[in-house]
């Protein structure tokens, strides 16, 4: 199936994240850190094994990767699909898309703005918006698969 009913005006950029949801982000990721470093001053962590200490790690590892991609990721939509940037890049060609919804979370739009799900024969792929621009194009997207059916 090809999809040529829609295609953007122009290539549309933005964060992937809002700035509330970062200030969320940043404020749980503090807390977890104070809360782990508090933890690591009061038992005798290097006295436990190496699986404690590699899921200790592990568990801060991902903490920090998880921060920094919050903060980073960006979303594109362009002529050849929709690009979220993070840990790994996501991206649906419009000729591989079936359907497009936004769905958001009731009376928590202000701090997780709604999402574009997108339907690609039996699977589906989130897109987060975090700027105005960027939520008017996954309207537009929505609307356009809408008015398809």
């Amino acid at each position: 199936m090809k999809l040529d009913f829609y295609k953007p005006e122009k290539i549309v950029t933005g964060p992937a994240y809002s700035m509330w949801f970062k200030a969320v982000a940043t404020l749980v990721c503090t807390a977890l850190a104070i809360y782990g470093a508090g933890i690591a001053t009061r038992f005798p962590l290097l006295q436990y094994g190496f699986g404690i200490k590699a899921v200790l790690f592990c568990a801060a590892t991902m903490l920090i990767v998880s921060y920094y991609w919050f903060l980073r990721s960006t979303t594109m939509v362009d002529d050849k699909g929709i690009t979220q940037t993070w840990l790994y890049n996501k991206h649906v060609e419009w000729r591989d898309m079936r359907g497009a919804k936004m769905i958001g979370i009731p009376y928590a739009g202000w701090l997780f703005p709604p999402r574009l799900v997108v339907r690609t024969g039996n699977s589906f792929t989130t897109f987060n918006g975090g700027s105005q621009a960027v939520l008017i194009e996954f309207a537009k997207i929505s609307l356009a698969f809408q008015m398809k059916r």
